[in-house]
C-alpha cells in the first residue's frame, strides 16, 4: 500500500512520466493499474481477503518491476556507495526486494492468510450448520 500511495501522493503524472521514459506501452493506463494493484492488493494482504486472486496482479506488478527496473541494478537492495558528514549515501536498488515480497506473497497463497484474516471469518459465516436430525 505504501508504494502506491507514493505514487499518488507524488502524483500519478509523474509515475506515467517514468513508465514512459522506459518505453512502457500506454504508460498512463498503465501507471493507475500499478497505483490501484498496490493500494488494493496491499489492502486486501492486509486484512487478510481474497490473498489468491490479489496476489495475481501484485505478482505481476513485482515481475514486471524487476525486469524493467531492478535488473541492470544487480541483486542486493542496498548499495551503499559513500558515508558523508550528511549521511550514508545510496544507489539505486536492486531486485532483492521484490523477489522477497513475492516469495511473501507465495507463502500467502499457500499457507493460508491466518486465524485473524477476513477470509476466515467469510469462511466461517458460509459453512452450513450441520444436520443432525429430527
Amino acid at each position: 500500500m505504501a508504494h502506491g500511495y507514493a505514487k499518488l501522493a507524488r502524483g500519478p503524472e509523474s509515475f506515467t512520466n517514468i513508465l514512459h521514459a522506459l518505453g512502457m506501452p500506454a504508460p498512463s493506463l498503465l501507471a493507475w493499474a500499478t497505483i490501484l494493484v498496490e493500494l488494493f492488493g496491499g489492502l486486501a494482504v492486509l486484512v487478510g481477503a481474497f490473498i489468491p486472486l490479489a496476489s495475481i496482479p501484485m505478482a505481476i506488478v513485482l515481475v514486471v518491476a524487476i525486469f524493467t527496473v531492478h535488473v541492470p541494478n544487480g541483486f542486493s537492495s542496498i548499495k551503499l556507495q559513500s558515508v558523508a558528514t550528511a549521511g550514508a549515501q545510496f544507489g539505486q536498488p536492486g531486485y532483492e526486494t521484490d523477489l522477497l515480497y513475492l516469495a511473501a506473497l507465495a507463502a500467502l497463497v499457500l499457507g493460508g492468510s491466518g486465524p485473524m484474516a477476513l477470509d476466515r471469518l467469510l469462511v466461517r459465516r458460509r459453512r452450513p450448520v450441520a444436520d443432525f436430525g429430527p
